[in-house]
């Protein structure tokens, strides 16, 4: 069966699925517990087929279906910049939840935004009303969707994620908000 990189299939490679579905890492760790360590890791070369098989024979329709399923998931928390930037205007107390790092946050933060921490994740789980909105903002809006899934998987039903993170919100709203590049 031949598989292209919109449509990946049994024989494409890992590093072609996670090119077409960028949270298929996440999702093949929720459903099947792959991909989460070195123990259950896969390389980018490694085909769907030889992931499922050396995984109990898992077969690869139903993994690969499930990785598409999740990637529409991902799709529908993710919130672009200028939505964010109205969302905003319109609700100024709109939570905005950092995931970067101290030194990422201190440099450069929307204004209104919390850096998440152990203190700040306590108060999370035990006072904000599950079904309200607050959006995830990382770097690149990489690793924000695996904090949503975190806080999904805890029940809060309004998480969303910045579409391309910090950086999308300096080219697409706020020039001022520096870009940068990790090194």
């Amino acid at each position: 069966m031949t598989s292209n990189l919109l449509s990946p299939g049994p024989d494409s490679t890992m590093a072609d699925v996670l090119a077409a579905f960028p949270g298929a890492q996440r999702a093949l760790f929720r459903r099947y517990h792959i991909g989460g360590c070195s123990s259950c890791g896969f390389q980018p070369t490694e085909t769907l087929s030889g992931l499922c098989a050396r995984n109990n024979n898992l077969p690869v329709t139903e993994v690969l279906e499930h990785i598409r399923v999740s990637h529409e998931q991902d799709a529908r928390i993710l919130i672009e910049p200028t939505v964010l930037a109205e969302l905003l205007r319109q609700d100024p107390a709109t939570k905005l939840l950092d995931v970067r790092s101290r030194e990422e946050f201190d440099a450069v933060h929307l204004p209104g935004s919390v850096l998440l921490s152990q203190t700040v994740m306590q108060e999370i789980l035990g006072k904000w009303e599950p079904t309200g909105v607050f959006v995830i903002i990382d770097h690149l809006g990489k690793q924000a969707l695996d904090a949503a899934a975190y806080f999904a998987g805890h029940g809060f039903s309004g998480v969303r994620c910045l579409r391309g993170g910090l950086d999308a919100w300096s080219l697409e709203v706020d020039p001022k908000i520096p870009r940068y590049q990790l090194g």
